[in-house]
């Protein structure tokens, strides 16, 4: 077993670590097919060599040959660390600087086997977002890592550590670009060769950025999207009783299961993968499995019961309007707390599975909501809806989504209907092209089945994941006629769902206490939720409070539903002002010792400024610019100018490879005033430059926060459009 030291020493040579191959019993990714020429290949083998002096290349040459043969990649796996891989807290890491070793606490977090989608593999979600794209690049990071001094940075190229180079001490400690290649040869075909030769990678969003907190960091988001999706198609706030189905519990999808119990309702959620879906249940994110379609339609109709009278009591009377509090259980260990029969009525024989029943008065109290994994595939389940609903007239399913990798169809990402999981995975590396196929037809059959159910009361929405744009790539009929190239037939959680949160500065910041100590996680969040209480008392505008007075909830909710996976981590949506304050007032903890080690400010790149993305962040920009990417670029650059830690910019992220331009940072705050004025500049910056942005495009609500953000402070000065108020000027002058 390696120790930090060891695992900061540089890559182990002599001896060499034992060949131990891929680990049996873990997650593996599919295997690659980049379907490179025999040149190809020497050049991909001779640049993999190129890490090892010329003494071990000949032993090294063979096996990862059969690697690349094999898998499609060169991950080196002979030098896969012999050590437990997590989040340690970070004064046990041998560095010269605090943000070193913060830095390596966020790395080693993103390859925790209870955190990372395919450890093995350095893929930390969504099917192929590296951390890395070999073993000897974590092998070189740590050791410059191990090195750095305050007047170093350490610059990342696509997860090669191209070397520390001289700095100042106001300078990033580490700069990341990720999958920066010439725009015409951005395509998913090119992509795979390039990643095959180990000359870029896709990092997604946080993974390659090192700032990933589990499933945990799309929680909340999940949350507020269902929560909303409910207000505004359904009509109601209480969930109780509705059924959300969606599939996909392999990354930051895993947030779904326990998103659907916080909201309170009935959450089904399909998953191919068996070892994905028994994490989760195991991490207790799922309260059931099963494998049986069956089994799913009997609990939805068990658990939408309501005032029907249940099978096994006789002669039940409606008068006392009972209704359904728990599921199908044997009577053998009812115990304290359970209702008990009511008095008069028969019970079943002992052993059989009954309902149990309460005055509605007491069920309304103790409303159970349902987190179910079902173990197949999301199409057969989405099929067997229609099913239902076409036999009984029934639909027993309210709100639909879906989180499959479909940023990454063919390689992974989406598993069709026609093939078991381990058929699908052969296939994929056999025959690309009859896989492809396959993949689109189960696309238009998914579709049609949501068509389908959509003319009952029933409503899907896009979760950002290209599955709508890969549809409507598959033929399927997605269209929305009159719609512009980002919209389609059912809406986008960020366009019509969140709304304008992010014009209204709100977005998903977190931080990470490098203690490793949930105390210290604890006075974080009592430290917010102070903050945040005080900013009300203080008078906020009614739509701020009420994201205000929603984090509160959200923060003293959090440890009771067990969200930290991995690191020591918080999320939840903020605004610059709130950014700010809950930054100084951490800072100000860990200088008086209230929290014993630095903390990591940070967020994920889908957020006001962070990402453009013409299917996601950026759909509801109507200007002409959605397809634009200069705010994710200007804002990977002024958060660098004005003290992060770190900073990353990508190719790629959530909806793939190509379609998007995203960044985000790293901030250490470590107690000094430098820290704090470090988080003042660059937490301001990080916001109002996408709320400028946004105002300029023409969207009412930034206009009106980024003019009041410039009435509080007289440093920031915005460019503010003119509208057309006549647009009889424009058609008149086009009539010319």
């Amino acid at each position: 077993m390696s120790s930090l030291q060891a695992l900061c020493s540089g890559l182990p040579l002599r001896p060499l670590p034992e060949n131990r191959g891929r680990q049996a019993g873990v997650p593996h990714a599919p295997v690659r097919t980049p379907g490179l020429s025999l040149a190809e290949k020497q050049l991909a083998l001779r640049n993999a060599l190129r890490y090892f002096p010329a003494d071990v290349q000949e032993l090294l040459a063979p096996e990862f040959a059969q690697e690349l043969q094999l898998y499609g990649h060169i991950y080196m796996y002979r030098f896969c660390p012999d050590i437990e891989m997590r989040a340690y807290p970070v004064e046990q890491y041998p560095c010269q600087t605090k943000a070193a070793a913060a830095i390596m606490h966020m790395i080693m977090n993103n390859l925790d086997p209870a955190v990372a989608q395919f450890p093995q593999e350095l893929v930390t979600y969504g099917g192929n977002g590296q951390v890395f794209s070999n073993w000897a690049q974590f092998w070189l990071t740590m050791f410059y890592l191990s090195k750095m001094t305050e007047e170093q940075t350490l610059v990342m190229y696509s997860g090669h550590p191209l070397g520390l180079f001289p700095s100042s001490c106001s300078a990033p400690r580490l700069v990341i670009t990720n999958g920066m290649v010439i725009p015409n040869y951005s395509s998913r075909m090119e992509y795979e060769k390039l990643f095959a030769l180990g000359v870029t990678m896709y990092g997604q969003m946080t993974a390659g950025s090192y700032c990933y907190i589990g499933p945990q960091g799309i929680v909340h988001g999940t949350v507020l999207t269902v929560l909303n999706a409910a207000r505004r198609y359904l009509g109601i706030e209480d969930l109780a009783g509705k059924v959300f189905v969606t599939s996909g519990l392999g990354g930051m999808s895993g947030a779904q299961a326990k998103a659907a119990v916080i909201v309170g309702c009935i959450g089904v959620i399909a998953e191919v993968d068996k070892a994905a879906l028994e994490k989760r249940h195991k991490q207790g994110w799922l309260m059931e499995v099963t494998d049986s379609l069956d089994r799913c339609i009997q609990r939805l109709r068990v658990l939408q019961l309501g005032l029907q009278q249940a099978p096994g009591w006789a002669g039940l009377p409606a008068a006392l309007g009972l209704c359904v509090l728990s599921y199908l259980v044997d009577l053998a260990p009812l115990g304290e707390g359970r209702c008990p029969a009511p008095s008069g009525f028969s019970r079943p024989l002992p052993g059989a599975p009954v309902l149990l029943l309460c005055p509605s008065r007491e069920a309304r109290k103790r409303k159970e909501v349902l987190s179910l994994g079902y173990h197949g595939n999301v199409v057969a389940l989405w099929e067997r809806l229609v099913h239902e609903l076409d036999t009984t007239g029934e639909c027993l399913v309210d709100l639909g989504s879906d989180q499959t990798s479909c940023h990454n169809p063919f390689n992974g990402g989406y598993y069709p209907v026609q093939l078991s999981f381990t058929e699908a995975q052969s296939l994929m590396a056999s025959n690309p092209a009859v896989f492809k196929d396959l993949v689109q037809e189960s696309l238009r059959r998914q579709v049609s089945a949501i068509n389908r159910l959509a003319k009952e009361k029933f409503f899907f929405w896009d979760y950002g994941n290209a599955f709508l744009l890969e549809a409507q790539r598959a033929g399927a009929d997605v269209e929305k006629k009159g719609a512009g190239r980002t919209e389609f037939r059912y809406p986008s959680y960020v366009q019509h769902i969140m709304g304008d949160i992010f014009s209204q500065g709100f977005g998903p910041f977190r931080w990470v206490c490098t203690s490793g100590d949930p105390q210290d996680l604890a006075v974080t969040d009592e430290l917010a939720t102070s903050v945040l209480e005080e900013a009300i008392a203080n008078g906020v505008k009614a739509s701020v409070k009420l994201q205000y007075m929603d984090n509160i909830r959200w923060i003293r909710e959090a440890a009771r539903h067990r969200l930290v996976v991995g690191s020591q981590a918080r999320i939840l949506y903020s605004d610059q002002k709130g950014r700010v304050a809950i930054a100084v007032a951490i800072n100000q903890a860990i200088a008086c010792r209230r929290i014993k080690a630095p903390v990591v400010l940070s967020r994920d790149h889908h957020d006001v400024s962070g990402t453009d993305s013409p299917f996601r962040e950026t759909s509801n920009i109507y200007d002409g610019s959605a397809f634009c990417a200069d705010m994710a670029v200007q804002n990977f650059v002024g958060d660098a100018c004005r003290g992060a830690t770190w900073v990353a910019l990508h190719n790629g992220g959530g909806v793939g490879w190509g379609e998007v331009i995203n960044g985000g940072f790293g901030l250490v705050l470590d107690g000094t005033p430098e820290a704090e004025q470090r988080a003042r500049l660059m937490l301001s910056w990080d916001v109002s430059n996408g709320v400028a942005r946004r105002c300029w495009s023409g969207n009412q609500k930034a206009y009106e926060i980024i003019c009041q953000t410039m009435q509080e402070n007289s440093s920031l000065v915005v460019t503010l459009p003119h509208q057309v108020e006549d647009e009889r000027v424009l058609q008149q002058a086009l009539q010319l």
